[in-house]
């Protein structure tokens, strides 16, 4: 039988331009024990999200230039706390950061993981935009807002509110320029800045009141874990085999020189035997 080594330099020699190790996102997608890994995590859903990955790499070239092993990673995150990484859903996105993928929650993706612990009764975060805010009280929490007076499409701040079943209320308000400060502090990258400041804005500042006054259930904490900025890349994949990517790539292959080579190591033995 073909060795390992022979099988891994036809690979070598066929993906000398494919993307980082080797392997495309595809190619590991389809290995038995990533499958396996989604498979655990999500069931029958697994295919179609991961189907929606390989989409989301398809359509984005600096996706497709990281590691894809952390792209994996990232996704299995996402796959962890039920949350679509479709861009247009905004519920949680993947994203590069350098050569490596990277998961990012974003502000729906908060709402959704608050909603599910059941102690939430409402939750909300908005762009409040010049002319509206009327009065602001930091200590009191006195907020007055009257959208009716809205002068311009100039945004000034960022309100988010939330109430509990047990009738407990919090009400914070971040002006543009408190935001863009911990932008410049906090943001280690600008890609979610960039490609939609408004969505990261908000997602700052109903993130910080969650984790100053809201009910945490275990879920969120990890998703909160998970969405820092400063932690560093956690390969949750390492225990994938690299023989079951090697084993795909081979059945794409013509088995002819496989069966060549099958000879010529079985002459090998019987020489050695003599």
């Amino acid at each position: 039988m073909a060795t390992t080594q022979s099988l891994k330099n036809k690979l070598a020699s066929k993906s000398q331009n494919s993307p980082v190790h080797g392997y495309t996102i595809k190619q590991l997608m389809n290995s038995e024990s990533v499958k396996k890994r989604f498979e655990e995590v999500l069931g029958k859903r697994a295919p179609q999200f991961m189907t929606s990955v390989i989409n989301l790499v398809n359509s984005d070239t600096n996706l497709q230039k990281c590691d894809q092993m952390s792209v994996i990673g990232s996704a299995m995150v996402a796959a962890t706390l039920d949350l679509p990484v479709d861009k247009n859903l905004g519920y949680a996105w993947i994203v590069p950061y350098g050569n490596r993928a990277t998961f990012q929650l974003g502000y729906k993706g908060y709402i959704q993981l608050a909603l599910r612990t059941g102690q939430y009764k409402s939750i909300n975060v908005i762009e409040v935009y010049e002319g509206e805010l009327q009065k602001w009280n930091r200590l009191t929490e006195e907020f007055e807002i009257d959208f009716d007076k809205k002068q311009s499409d100039a945004i000034v701040g960022y309100a988010a509110y939330f109430e509990l079943i047990n009738g407990f209320k919090k009400t914070v308000y971040w002006t543009k320029e408190e935001v863009e400060r911990h932008r410049k502090r906090f943001s280690k990258s600008d890609f979610g800045w960039k490609n939609d400041y408004d969505a990261m804005a908000k997602k700052t500042v109903l993130k910080n009141m969650l984790s100053k006054w809201g009910i945490l259930s275990i879920e969120m904490q990890q998703a909160f874990i998970e969405d820092s900025e400063e932690r560093e890349f956690k390969d949750i994949t390492k225990d994938v085999a690299e023989s079951n990517i090697i084993e795909i790539e081979v059945e794409a292959e013509d088995t002819e020189p496989v069966q060549e080579e099958q000879q010529q190591e079985q002459v090998a033995e019987q020489q050695t035997l003599i």
